[in-house]
């Protein structure tokens, strides 16, 4: 029988089959009881400034941790350049740590892409893709060495359960933004464009409706449902939003998270999605040196809870016997910022 202390907090709310929760300030709240799997997720990572939350990370023993993109900041063509950004951050000495007792897996946004919002029209993207596998050590016969993107996915086996882990990524293919021109628009809609191209949206496909994993995390670097601050977001191609949630609902893979990054603000969106028995949940973790200290607030039609905007990564912990996964957003000093549990169903 599963045994998990319960955490002091400030309030409480139900909402549809899940649970958010503040956590209390300004004292630590260390995570506690047993879970059958935990990962871990951050993104908005500066090579070049302090990096004070991997051992609030390490001290929550994941099993897992993930890259959400923007692993570190380089934004340049210069190719020798962002292999020096990427050995930096490598051998962070904090980071290492990690490495010694966790595997790792991720995507990449624009800022370790090279370039501030770029697409499908970044002229280094074929150079940055080789540097972003050799920091994850990706084997030189890896058909990510021979393909076009850096989408992939594993499957994990534990304790009698499967978790499918699909790594998106949203920049190489991506149609190229276009300026917008109503207020509060940095980009205007695109219904025609693509967020994935052809070949990776055959294959998530593949990856989805070939699933039999008890849980499918989706890592998009960009956000899925958060779609009205104007910024970079799924939102922008709504064909593509459309197309993923009609995937969802008519793939049979059970379970369905996402995990994203990219705001520097950490925040749970969810949606009812026509085929699923759930409400599709959007967690959003960001930033790990540098968060949107200045927010005033942004309109989300799909937020539960709030928005956090300080220091942040993002925790998942799956209990198997219950079918809760508990989402936890945390900070220095492994201090709980906020919470979300939801109950799926095998």
């Amino acid at each position: 029988m599963k045994v998990i202390l319960s955490l002091f907090l400030s309030f409480f709310l139900f909402i549809s089959c899940g649970s958010i929760q503040k956590a209390p300030q300004p004292e630590a709240s260390k995570s506690s009881g047993t879970y059958d799997y935990v990962i871990a997720f951050g993104s908005c990572n500066r090579q070049d400034e302090a990096q004070p939350l991997w051992d609030a990370i390490i001290e929550e023993t994941p099993d897992l941790f993930l890259w959400g993109g923007d692993n570190i900041y380089a934004d340049t063509d210069d190719m020798a350049q962002l292999e020096a950004d990427y050995h930096t951050q490598k051998n962070q000495p904090d980071y290492k740590k990690l490495l010694v007792t966790t595997p790792v897996m991720g995507t990449w946004d624009d800022h370790d892409y090279g370039n501030n919002d770029a697409g499908e029209e970044w002229e280094y993207k074929n150079e940055s893709q080789q540097l972003f596998l050799d920091f994850f050590d990706v084997p030189k016969d890896d058909d990510r060495r021979k393909r076009e993107g850096v989408y992939h996915s594993r499957t994990i086996e534990e304790a009698g359960k499967s978790l499918k882990i699909i790594v998106l990524d949203t920049r190489y293919f991506r149609t190229k933004l276009e300026p917008g021109t109503q207020p509060g628009q940095r980009y205007k809609i695109n219904d025609k464009g693509t967020v994935l191209g052809a070949e990776q949206w055959k294959w998530l496909e593949n990856e989805l409706s070939n699933s039999k994993s008890d849980y499918n995390l989706i890592l998009s670097s960009i956000q899925v449902l958060s779609a009205e601050h104007g910024f970079e977001t799924w939102g922008n191609f709504p064909s593509e939003v459309e197309r993923l949630e009609k995937l969802l609902g008519n793939s049979g893979a059970k379970n369905v998270i996402i995990l994203s990054g990219d705001r520097h603000i950490s925040e749970f969106s969810e949606k009812d999605v026509d085929g699923l028995d759930y409400k599709l949940v959007d967690f959003t973790s960001s930033g790990m040196t540098h968060s949107y200290a200045g927010f005033s607030g942004e309109p989300n039609k799909y937020r539960v809870g709030e928005v956090v905007s300080d220091l942040s990564f993002g925790i998942l912990k799956f209990d198997f016997e219950t079918g809760k996964v508990r989402m936890e957003m945390r900070g220095p000093g492994n201090i709980l910022q906020q919470e979300y549990t939801v109950h799926y169903r095998d």
